[in-house]
């Protein structure tokens, strides 16, 4: 059952009319970010209604000590998450001695909140008539600089509308916060510092656990009104200002706020407080409008790299520009020590930890649209964690330099605490080593193997190849209790995804030795001896498992079956089921769900797509018509893949409609979840439905670029603009035509319909639409 109160626009969120039932949603769709902090979108004022008070530092976090119903080896100690920091955003306002919160307002009128996607500011406005009469109009605009990644500035201004009045303005720094997750109702901080002066307030913070330390300072500046007393407050967790003014009828009073955040993943402990207050000084110096400038064309030149048009459907375009400002304001690749939570800055389920969804999801979307060294940063990140990977397969038994990569982390260490997916989810495994291969076939660097990749690919193969068993009565190797995509069914033997990811991995893990002894044999030779190779032996056996893995077949249907003894299970599909029972995660119990044949999100679906090579069109029309009948798409990560396949096989309407289910998923609460947090990394999978679904953009093994483009009858025209080995391309389609201009200094090359077309550097080469072309070939 969707949820549907937000205004469609094609560049704004907007929300119209006072509800606080929508009010903890709406404080997640209006998240703002700038990599490196975050915040959900909670007033500025005092607010006494339900709220999920949410400020996130990137890199910082706190190991909460996990909590199960009983123990098992290899149980992670610790849940890492990415903690709720200090509130750095209170102005809180009073009126006639009564408190501005339109929770207990008598009456609020023309609340309108908006979210500028194209210049990346959440603004506010509206009128509250106070309990003791006072009426007065609010306005709000706030911004997390994307120029400058510890500046965020607000600018709050209030006006009488029927009386004169006394107010009273606090900005504050608030370090008395709490994580609603937190496993014992323990509070992640220790306040060192906290200091008021006129004006001025700051507040140095250090975790209990690992000892981060972030300094925040803010600056005020007001105008308006006759200020009768300024009053600095502190306490051990607070630093504010009370500021005493007269203000009459008609008059606006405006508060500019800057604030300086500082974390010690950048500077030195001893100096987080003095920068904190440079930065919000210079901040203020600047100014609020010649702030937002520089920040408005930050986010001009993303979008122009980024953005995908779509003329003629006003729902899809705000979708998709949606989920592409959240990506881009949640992960900016300056730091590889950074990666992508599920929620990103807007919530706190999942930890805000790393997931397989980064690979399998946000590195397609930061291949084509950001610069190289981005997703080259988030691999390193994952080459950075091999030694922990290596440490948390020892854990469960894996010898030999065996790597297991963690299902959910922060440096590196597995920190989920669910068996069937710490211990059984292992694809996660081949996620990250398709990931290393998808960047090397995009941008062509092959010396990122022989830098970085060969050795986690090393430590991938061997973690399969001691996960496989060889079974005596099928006389092939097989992988038991496993977890698929599908965590709607655990504990599972020879789930087809996973047997498949693992025979590719060991198979592209003897590729990749051979491609560094071709290009450098004495990098190999290091690599050999730094792992203990043995190379002829290892190998050997490699090759072995993937040659003769098993692999679950329904002749009946002339399928891959998802998995041994999936049709054991009572068939019957989706269309069966009552809306009133959906999701069915909050309405079954586990047991009924485990029993059912319904999938969470694609499983054989997902190969499939990764591996679409392989395959012609029919075999991939009879999988996709037998699995998404029963899949209920109760992952984020579920519909774009269905969409992509959709299109695939020509069914355009299908596509269509799952294109819209996710890019839509957050802003119409498709789950009724969005109060939790976006669904920040399956945002990817949105512009991957049209790039690669629409646009039919592939790469396959001869790393050729290749576009088979179709459109929605519900579009006019649609374009997008990727980076492939150095080259900007922008593609237009319409219901008629398709043009593909180049945008960089370098001809180009590529496959349009399977036919080889070249493009001059600043030309454009137009050729006619032929709608479901890999459908049809």
């Amino acid at each position: 059952m969707m949820r549907q109160y937000l205004k469609k626009d094609e560049w704004k969120i907007i929300e119209e009319g006072f509800n606080p039932e929508h009010h903890t949603a709406s404080e997640s769709i209006f998240s703002l970010g700038n990599g490196q902090m975050g915040q959900r979108a909670n007033f500025e004022e005092a607010w006494s209604g339900p709220t999920l008070r949410g400020s996130y530092i990137a890199g910082v976090y706190y190991p909460d000590k996990t909590r199960v119903g009983w123990w098992k080896n290899g149980y992670p100690e610790y849940f890492a998450k990415v903690i709720n920091s200090p509130n750095w955003i209170g102005i809180d306002v009073n009126i006639n001695d009564e408190t501005l919160d339109l929770f207990k307002v008598s009456k609020v009128e023309n609340f309108v909140r908006i979210l500028d996607m194209k210049k990346g500011v959440l603004q506010r406005q509206f009128t509250a008539t106070l309990n003791n009469g006072i009426r007065v109009s609010v306005t709000t605009e706030r911004f997390l600089s994307m120029e400058r990644p510890e500046v965020g500035a607000i600018r709050f201004s209030v006006t009488p509308e029927n009386d004169d009045c006394n107010l009273i303005i606090t900005p504050f720094i608030d370090g008395d916060v709490k994580n609603e997750d937190a496993n014992y109702d323990e509070k992640f901080w220790n306040i060192l510092s906290a200091e008021a002066s006129a004006f001025e307030a700051s507040l140095l913070s250090q975790t209990k656990k690992l000892d981060f330390r972030v300094g925040f300072a803010a600056k005020s500046i007001i105008t308006g009104g006759e200020t009768s007393n300024i009053q600095p407050i502190q306490n051990a967790t607070f630093a504010g200002n009370q500021i005493s003014l007269k203000a009459k009828k008609g008059e606006k009073i405006i508060v500019n706020k800057y604030v300086g955040v500082c974390s010690s993943l950048y500077h030195p402990a001893e100096q987080l407080l003095s920068q904190a207050k440079k930065q919000a000084s210079e901040a203020a110096e600047v100014g609020f409008d010649n702030l937002l400038t520089e920040h408005a064309a930050h986010w001009e030149n993303i979008w122009k790299h980024s953005d995908i048009k779509i003329l003629g459907d006003v729902a899809a375009q705000q979708g998709i520009r949606f989920n592409i400002f959240q990506l881009n304001q949640t992960y900016t690749g300056k730091d590889e020590r950074l990666n992508i939570g599920p929620k990103g800055f807007t919530g706190e389920k999942y930890g805000g930890s790393t997931y397989w969804d980064t690979e399998a999801y946000c590195i397609p979307f930061f291949l084509m649209t950001a610069p190289q060294k981005v997703v080259k940063n988030l691999l390193i990140y994952r080459y950075k964690h091999l030694g922990k990977a290596i440490e948390n397969a020892q854990k469960l038994g894996f010898t030999d330099g065996a790597a297991l990569y963690p299902m959910v982390t922060m440096n590196g260490e597995e920190c989920h605490n669910e068996w069937e997916i710490t211990f059984e989810e292992i694809h996660r495994n081949g996620a990250i080593a398709f990931a290393i291969h998808n960047y090397i076939r995009h941008t062509g660097d092959d010396a990122y193997l022989e830098q970085y990749g060969l050795e986690v690919l090393i430590g991938i193969a061997r973690f399969w190849s001691q996960r496989a068993t060889y079974s005596q009565e099928k006389q092939k190797f097989v992988i038991l209790g496993v977890t698929g995509p599908n965590e709607y069914e655990n504990n599972v033997n020879n789930n087809w995804y996973t047997n498949k990811i693992a025979q590719w991995c060991l198979n592209y893990a003897r590729e990749a030795i051979d491609i560094v002894e071709k290009n450098n044999p004495q990098r190999l030779e290091e690599i050999i001896k730094k792992v203990k190779l043995d190379r002829n032996t290892e190998t050997n056996m490699w090759k072995s498992v993937a040659d003769n893995l098993y692999f679950p077949y329904y002749e009946e249907e002339g399928i891959f079956l998802q998995q041994d003894g999936y049709m054991d299970k009572e068939q019957i599909t989706t269309d069966e089921l009552s809306p009133s029972i959906r999701p069915l995660n909050q309405h079954w119990s586990w047991d009924r769900i485990l029993r059912s044949c319904f999938i969470k999100q694609a499983d054989t679906l997902q190969g499939i797509y990764l591996f679409e090579e392989e395959y012609d069109t029919e075999t991939i029309r009879r999988n996709f018509a037998f699995y998404e009948p029963r899949t209920v798409h109760e992952s984020s990560l579920s519909p774009c893949v269905h969409s992509i396949l959709a299109a695939r096989i020509g069914n355009v309407d299908k596509a269509y409609e799952l294109y819209l289910r996710t890019s839509r998923l957050d802003l119409d609460d498709y789950n009724r979840e969005v109060h939790e947090g976006l669904h920040i990394t399956s945002m990817a999978g949105t512009w991957m439905s049209i790039v690669e679904g629409f646009g039919g953009k592939r790469v396959y093994d001869d790393r050729k670029l290749r576009l088979a483009p179709c459109i929605p009858e519900q579009w006019h025209e649609y374009s997008f603009r990727i980076r492939f080995r150095g080259n900007d391309l922008e593609v237009r389609v319409n219901q008629e035509q398709v043009e593909i201009t180049c945008h960089g200094t370098g001809s180009t090359s590529l496959l349009l319909y399977n036919e080889e077309v070249d493009i001059p550097a600043g030309k454009s080469i137009c050729k006619p639409l032929i709608n479901n072309y890999y459908a049809k070939n």
